[in-house]
């Protein structure tokens, strides 16, 4: 007999002993027992989509006779608490659990059941299944945290890399491919281009949500809307929609959207192009950054800390590296999805807390780390006078040769000028017929930063 207070609860089991002042009752503490595996709960979005949905549906059930209504308001209340966190202490069982995420959706129901005086499965679940509930609420909390965290910071990183290239389209430094000195380019390229990363990488998580917010809702047991109203899943929706701003929408096709993890699978693939879009940019700062007398030191970042227990004045790109560790993160957690994806069998899929806890963590995580990375970092970020230095050191600037003596030749006088530790303008003044003028016009690094 445990030592704590309990209460004795039964399920069509048997009865077991639930904490006295737990919410829960025995289908839930069954769960806790079953399932004593990592100690991670449900993130708290996901939770916020459950209980708005449960609320949703009680009130939708009123509207369509099935539930009496002051019945109907009081478990509306009940979720919409649920949906507030005031009772996610509430919510024990783990998220390696059943497959299908019934143990949430029956802790759910029984919280709420037990606030509102109220029947479980009877009303609380009145025209659902775990088997469209959980699915739903996994791509409703997808959907709320990339609208309410990632999008966000990319656009915010969009506005600073779009002001970043005005504030240093004068300044010329060296390209560089496959790590070698390649032909100048304005560093204000250099961040128009991260800016047009952001500006893709938002189309592509526009593009996710409209698969996100196509809801299984409706579908009950196996896609075929068993035991629910034929207006039920529209209904809710249309309060969903209203609630969050957003227009989400009943599924055309239950069964694809029971028996599958593809939408959630295209926003995931969706973040993970984002993260790997984000880990370019930030490890380009840090080597564009790196030094700031031994390495290439083009960019000065702002100084949060400082970086060594043993070396006096270092300062690391500690932010950049923050926001790599969170881009590794997603593309993890877009694995874990892709292979949770693989637990589709006929009518439904088996992992789908799994998939919502990475999927939803690794969108949070992303979100929070480019926002960051924003404000502690890009905004600050300062050309030096390193940049322009080495593109008149740079041998690539025979490139701008080729059109008036031909390749063979420039690459003459590349070669000499690599051996004898001299620039490109010093050869060609005695390896060409070029006039001074011309020789100047023709190696302005500015004018090979477009084309002629």
């Amino acid at each position: 007999m445990p030592d704590t207070p309990f209460r004795t609860e039964r399920d069509t089991m048997g009865a077991l002993h639930v904490p006295a002042d737990a919410l829960w009752g025995a289908s839930t503490q069954r769960a806790v027992e079953n399932f004593p595996v990592s100690g991670l709960r449900m993130p708290r979005r996901f939770l916020r989509a459950l209980g708005l949905v449960k609320a949703a549906a009680a009130r939708t059930n009123a509207a369509l006779g099935r539930l009496d209504p002051a019945l109907a308001w009081a478990i509306a209340d009940a979720a919409e608490a649920i949906a507030d966190g005031t009772h996610d202490a509430h919510f024990p069982v783990d998220v390696f659990q059943t497959g299908s995420g019934t143990s949430t959706n029956m802790n759910a129901n029984e919280v709420i059941a037990r606030l509102a005086k109220a029947h479980p499965n009877d009303h609380v679940n009145l025209g659902q299944s775990s088997n469209d509930v959980i699915p739903t609420c996994l791509q409703l909390a997808a959907g709320l945290a990339i609208r309410e965290v990632l999008l966000p910071a990319i656009e915010a990183l969009e506005g600073t890399f779009e002001r970043k290239a005005t504030e240093t389209w004068e300044v010329v430094k060296t390209g560089r491919t496959h790590l070698q000195d390649a032909t100048p380019i304005r560093l204000g390229q250099v961040f128009r281009g991260y800016a047009g990363q952001m500006a893709r990488t938002r189309r592509r998580l526009a593009t996710a949500l409209l698969d996100l917010d196509e809801l299984p809702l409706g579908g009950t047991a196996v896609g075929t809307g068993v035991n629910t109203h034929p207006e039920f899943a529209a209904r809710v929706c249309a309060l969903l929609s209203e609630r969050l701003g957003t227009p989400v929408r009943e599924t055309d096709n239950h069964p694809q959207a029971q028996a599958t993890l593809d939408a959630a699978l295209a926003a995931s693939a969706a973040v993970r192009s984002a993260a790997l879009s984000l880990r370019k940019i930030a490890d380009d700062v840090r080597w564009l950054a790196s030094g700031p007398r031994c390495g290439l030191g083009e960019i000065a970042l702002p100084e949060v800390q400082p970086g060594s227990s043993i070396m006096p004045g270092k300062v690391n790109p500690v932010i950049p590296e923050s926001l790599l560790m969170a881009c590794a993160h997603a593309v993890g957690a877009d694995t874990v999805v892709a292979l949770a994806g693989h637990a589709s069998q006929f009518e439904l899929n088996t992992m789908l807390p799994l998939a919502a806890h990475h999927l939803v963590t690794s969108v949070e995580i992303l979100g929070a780390a480019a926002a960051n990375f924003d404000r502690r970092c890009a905004r600050g970020i300062v050309a030096t006078a390193r940049g322009p230095e080495l593109v008149e050191r740079s041998l690539m600037l025979a490139t701008a040769l080729v059109p008036h003596v031909g390749y063979d030749a420039a690459a003459a006088i590349a070669k000499e000028a690599a051996s004898s530790g001299r620039t490109i303008r010093e050869v060609a003044r005695e390896r060409t017929t070029l006039t001074d003028a011309e020789r100047a016009a023709i190696l302005d690094s500015s004018r090979m930063t477009e084309p002629r």
